[in-house]
């Protein structure tokens, strides 16, 4: 019998990639001079972390890269999202870099181009110097004034051989979600005024980062955002379910993409912020709004949307019911990665889009008889990928996807327990099994086709 048609072959040079975060995955919390991040902090309170897990070991990878990158490789991974971590390069945040850190990512990009992998280096993945935080955080300029340095320190140092840059990854998670809510660090309390200020300075830092890259980042650098922007989904794609959703998504995302794309707070979230605007400053827009070359987008679920009789739209939420991943947060939405993009691109003009992070996470990655058997994972990502490709067929610019992630890791405020690598990871022994949808994703990548 000859296999299914071969319909969903994705753009000649197509990126296909993994992702990880520093924080998640080096350990070494400590060593070589690291200074504290707000995780490491976050973490050492009771209660903030599933079985109290700490940080550190992680995977190990500030001491494993060389064998986790040579693994990488003969998976078929030509490209490879990794962040450094900030205190492990300004352990106070600003003043004296730590060379020692400085040179680990150092070593570690030349280590990654010596596997025929390309960099993609994001500055910012949540884990901030607890000495900023101690100085006041994102509430303060203080953040986007050090975030400036730290940005000149990496882009002079690694610029010459990373050439694609993400400048922060997920504004709304670590200052409306991180300051508003116990769940991340620093799990603070604050007040509208005080959370639309973190997103205001989360902001300036993005422009920092641009500008960094435009004057360090030499021949040939790039660099965006990964934004984990609030995704719709039209309940039908009738006319009016559509225009319903693309509404939907411009009030959504007026806080993040409105500044960075159109250079200015739109009048309908000042109206939204009443007497709890952000202060702005001479300059910051013009900072803020720094020409792009992509956007990253981080995409897992979605709610969705309709037009009701009477014309409004009316958002929709999953109920309790509703197939979830063992993240209770990301419940099953493929066509999520339709309409993510195509909205981004037609409600902001994005010309370049790449999915920076798309991926699921489950507690019960066992590997027996040395094999880890997730097809759960393949399923999940087999029906997101298809929307994906659909989308890309209809015209939306989609560039590349990034699964999240290569490796098991500290998955935040759920430890060592949730797996959302693909390649497992023994925790207490540092075993690396590559799952079978590591091999899965590997013939994806080879063939450059779903299948």
């Amino acid at each position: 019998m000859p296999p299914r048609s071969s319909a969903f072959h994705f753009p000649k040079n197509f990126v296909w990639g993994v992702s990880s975060a520093a924080a998640q995955i080096e350990g070494a919390s400590t060593a070589d001079g690291k200074g504290e991040s707000i995780w490491d902090r976050f973490a050492k309170r009771r209660g903030n972390i599933l079985h109290g897990d700490k940080l550190d070991p992680a995977c190990d990878h500030y001491h494993r890269y060389p064998q986790d990158l040579a693994l990488m490789r003969s998976l078929g991974v030509r490209h490879y999202r990794l962040s450094l971590s900030w205190p492990r390069v300004f352990p106070n945040g600003d003043g004296a870099v730590n060379q020692r850190g400085l040179d680990f990512y150092d070593r570690l990009i030349d280590t990654i181009l010596e596997n025929g992998i390309t960099p993609w280096v994001t500055m910012f993945h949540w884990d901030l110097p607890q000495a900023l935080e101690d100085r006041g955080g994102w509430r303060s300029r203080i953040v986007p004034e050090a975030f400036a340095g730290y940005a000149d320190a990496i882009v002079r140092t690694l610029g010459d051989r990373a050439k694609n840059w993400i400048t922060v990854n997920e504004i709304r998670c670590f200052t409306t979600q991180a300051y508003g809510t116990p769940n991340k660090a620093p799990g603070a309390r604050e007040g509208r005024q005080v959370l639309n200020q973190t997103i205001h300075n989360a902001l300036l830092c993005h422009g920092q980062g641009v500008r960094a890259v435009r004057e360090f980042g030499g021949r040939g650098a790039r660099c965006g955002l990964s934004d984990n922007c609030e995704t719709v989904i039209p309940v039908t794609e009738s006319a009016a379910d559509v225009a319903a959703a693309h509404e939907c998504f411009a009030s959504a995302n007026l806080a993040v993409l409105d500044p960075i794309y159109r250079g200015r707070y739109s009048e309908a979230y000042l109206r939204g912020c009443g007497r709890f605007r952000p202060k702005v400053e001479r300059g910051d827009f013009s900072l803020i709004s720094l020409p792009t070359d992509f956007l990253g987008l981080n995409v897992y679920a979605g709610l969705f949307v309709r037009r009701r009789a009477d014309g409004k739209a009316q958002l929709l939420y999953p109920s309790a019911s509703y197939p979830r991943t063992d993240s209770p947060w990301l419940h099953l939405a493929p066509r999520a990665l339709y309409w993510a993009p195509r909205l981004a691109a037609n409600v902001y003009g994005v010309k370049d889009v790449y999915i920076t992070e798309n991926g699921c996470g489950y507690d019960d990655d066992v590997v027996k008889g040395g094999e880890c058997l997730d097809l759960h994972r393949i399923e999940y990502l087999r029906s997101y990928l298809k929307e994906l490709h659909c989308s890309i067929a209809d015209g939306t610019p989609v560039r590349g996807y990034f699964v999240w992630c290569f490796l098991d890791n500290f998955e935040w405020t759920d430890g060592y327990t949730r797996r959302f690598g693909i390649v497992h990871n023994n925790f207490r022994t540092q075993r690396r099994t590559p799952k079978l949808s590591a091999y899965w994703y590997k013939s994806i990548i080879e063939a450059n086709r779903i299948l």
